[in-house]
């Protein structure tokens, strides 16, 4: 019974720390700041907090903010104190800029983003998830024309199935995701490779033009619905409503060892609350060892080794970007609230 009241005891304090936990700012962060091109939002939040993920609680709106997550290249950032609790808002510049005489100019309309949007760019544009059902029932290449057995942008190709609209991907079956603790089948990578047009139907054979690609279409490629999808740039980094905890599954690129600005797969998705922008620490699972007095071998505890923001939700499982890595990591390594 005693151990239970401690373990209910040390239950309700964890609880009680993390739903007061509140921003907690840099000893060395500075008093202003001015945005440069290139920074991304989770560049800006590292200079000012140690918890980069609370950015939205400390953004101070002002007149001169119409959307709060819209800050560009030459804005002034500033920390004040309102009503007792630190800020950060934008201020007006009174620096005196001198006209030279020559034409410069830049887009006003283009605000710095989140994260390194190039990074992973590829897979908000056209990588996808799908059923095997689906990809197994698309159209699929037949040849290219003149008998080519590889083509690409520029070139004409014939497929066989029913048309799936007027403007079409060509995709590649690639990884298929499964859950490492249960089993569960998450999900089907389909890789884009390239987007053409349909030219022609002669019964159940199409004739498609390519108009770009990023690898040699092959036989056996399959033809989906061509999605047209903005690009999305305000990706606000923060912490997930509730807790969530999984694995990491897969890596983009087939690298053994995971850093800074990887995509890497989870398994936890739209059922488990996971939204676009969430913030996930990464636990670097701990080394087996050999207990000397039991002959018994324990794993020691996982230790936090880095961050990933979630840019791409699907039912059962999630793309996300690291953002943050103090040491290598691996597929299997566990993803937790921040």
């Amino acid at each position: 019974m005693r151990k239970l009241l401690y373990a209910l005891a040390a239950t309700a304090l964890l609880f009680t720390s993390w739903a007061h936990a509140e921003p907690e700012f840099r000893a060395d962060h500075p008093e202003r700041y001015t945005v440069v091109k290139g920074d991304t939002l989770w560049d800006i939040s590292g200079r000012f907090l140690n918890n980069p993920w609370y950015w939205p609680e400390i953004w101070h709106v002002n007149p001169q903010v119409a959307n709060p997550h819209l800050i560009y290249p030459g804005d002034r950032l500033a920390l004040v104190y309102i009503d007792g609790k630190p800020r950060i808002t934008k201020v007006a510049t009174s620096d005196v800029v001198k006209l030279s005489p020559q034409v410069r100019s830049e887009a006003i309309d283009t605000p710095i983003p989140a994260i390194p949007l190039d990074a992973i760019a590829s897979f908000l544009t056209d990588t996808r998830i799908v059923s095997p059902e689906e990809l197994n029932g698309a159209p699929y290449v037949l040849e290219g024309e003149d008998s080519r057995i590889i083509t690409g942008a520029g070139d004409k190709i014939y497929a066989r199935g029913e048309k799936p609209a007027d403007r079409v991907g060509v995709f590649r079956r690639s990884k298929e995701f499964r859950d490492p603790e249960t089993g569960e089948f998450l999900g089907l990578e389909a890789r884009s490779i390239a987007r053409g047009t349909v030219a022609a139907e002669d019964g159940d054979v199409l004739t498609v033009n390519l108009n770009k690609s990023s690898e040699e279409v092959r036989i056996g490629d399959r033809l989906l619905v061509n999605e047209d999808r903005r690009l999305t740039t305000n990706f606000v980094p923060s912490s997930p409503d509730q807790d969530i905890e999984g694995v990491m599954i897969s890596v983009d690129g087939g690298v053994n060892q995971i850093g800074q600005y990887n995509v890497v797969a989870i398994n936890r998705g739209e059922r488990e609350g996971l939204k676009p922008g969430n913030v996930m620490a990464i636990l670097k699972s701990g080394n087996l060892v050999r207990d000397p007095v039991t002959n018994e071998t324990i794993e020691l505890p996982s230790e936090r080794a880095g961050l990933l923001m979630v840019f791409q939700t699907y039912e059962k499982m999630s793309y996300g970007l690291i953002l943050k890595a103090t040491r290598p990591l691996a597929v299997g390594d566990k993803v937790v609230n921040p």
